[in-house]
């Protein structure tokens, strides 16, 4: 009678393992901003991020809180060096320093793919920290080629996609004349070490500032009628893939046709000001929900269809300290407690208690039932 009773048990335990490792990978990127005073701790977000499948996690900053959090997992992480330390990594002494106390700690145990040197810095007014971009990205590059990590970890700079010139159409797609020098210089460094091109896009923008011209169906990926490239005649019926085309165009146009383009930053937000025309829930999840769609079909973009488009989606939580208008507090797929702030078929978990414990707490109940299956075997 045991042994029969033991038989659709373990059954059960096998089909229930069979179901959480065919939970859906999400097969792209979260970006994870922190600038909030109500967000739960690193451990609780890594069990969170782990049961959604989610393998990929851009943060801002290199805080060692997230990157211990998440060691032993399969997750990769994009870190970053803020725009405050871009004189600093000029240096080829300071980049070093930087990166033995930020990166070698923790890379042994947790994935980090990439550094992004700065953040938006060539669409700002600061001239002074636009000269220091290349040379700081070419210190902290110098740098990891010292320490042997630079077959590992990749160096990037988050551009907005204000940096373009000319985005319609996708083919003549270009930089702006006044960037062209920086721009050049980036490019030669991402050929020569190569690297991934970063661009932050956001359709939500284009709709909010033209909202009786851009058709809404056409940034949020809905059945529209979409525009034909006239030169190429490749139909785009979404503006994230055409201005994604238009980054490549700009770049083959300063003579690189080799380097990859990912996409850093897109979101919608879930609410905003007044007159930020289409932030709404709906929206936010149209947008997202029909994008994480894209790319699970492994999808290209119409000049580049073999190449699946590589996303970082913004963000994963609310940020209620953020500046700004009301949109900027408000691009997070979940709440702070864990809520989905609208449904698009991501079913995670939130643990209540601090991750550490409850994975005590899960192999005591797994020693607990293994104890259980020997003794229905034996008796």
């Amino acid at each position: 009678m045991a042994i029969l009773f033991f038989k659709p048990l373990l059954l059960l335990l096998l089909s229930l393992t069979d179901l959480f490792a065919s939970t859906l990978g999400l097969g792209i990127g979260i970006n994870y901003g922190q600038i909030a005073n109500n967000l739960p701790t690193p451990s609780r977000v890594s069990y969170l991020l782990r049961s959604l499948n989610v393998t990929r996690v851009k943060l801002y900053d290199a805080d060692p809180n997230v990157l211990t959090a998440f060691a032993n997992t399969d997750v990769e992480f994009v870190i970053g060096l803020g725009n405050e330390y871009l004189q600093k990594m000029s240096d080829p002494q300071q980049a070093q320093a930087w990166i033995q106390q930020h990166v070698q700690p923790y890379h042994t145990q947790t994935k980090i793919t990439c550094i992004t040197v700065g953040n938006e810095v060539l669409t700002g007014d600061d001239m002074q920290l636009k000269s220091y971009l290349l040379p700081a990205m070419q210190g902290v590059y110098r740098a990891l080629v010292n320490l042997g990590l630079s077959n590992d970890i990749y160096v990037a700079h988050p551009h907005s996609a204000g940096i373009l010139g000319n985005s319609f159409p996708p083919s003549s797609g270009s930089f702006r004349q006044d960037l062209s020098e920086y721009i050049h210089g980036m490019l030669n460094f991402h050929a020569q070490t190569k690297s991934s091109f970063l661009i932050n896009v956001y359709p939500f923008f284009a709709y909010k500032d033209n909202p009786n011209e851009v058709p809404l169906d056409y940034v949020l990926f809905r059945p529209n009628q979409g525009t034909t490239d006239p030169i190429t005649n490749l139909k785009y019926d979404n503006m994230l893939y055409a201005q994604i085309d238009a980054v490549y165009s700009a770049i083959k146009a300063m003579g690189y046709s080799d380097i990859p383009v990912k996409v850093s930053e897109t979101g919608w937000p879930s609410k905003g000001d007044q007159n930020e025309f289409g932030a709404t829930r709906e929206n936010a999840a149209l947008y997202n929900g029909n994008l994480f769609q894209r790319i699970q079909q492994n999808q290209g973009t119409p000049a580049k269809p073999s190449e699946p488009i590589d996303v970082y989606v913004f963000a994963l939580f609310n940020e209620n300290l953020k500046p700004g208008p009301v949109s900027e507090r408000n691009y997070g797929l979940y709440y702070p407690d864990g809520t989905p702030v609208y449904n698009i078929g991501l079913q995670g978990f939130l643990p209540r208690m601090d991750y550490s414990a409850a994975k005590k707490n899960v192999l005591s109940i797994s020693a607990l039932l293994l104890l259980l299956l020997i003794f229905l075997v034996h008796f």
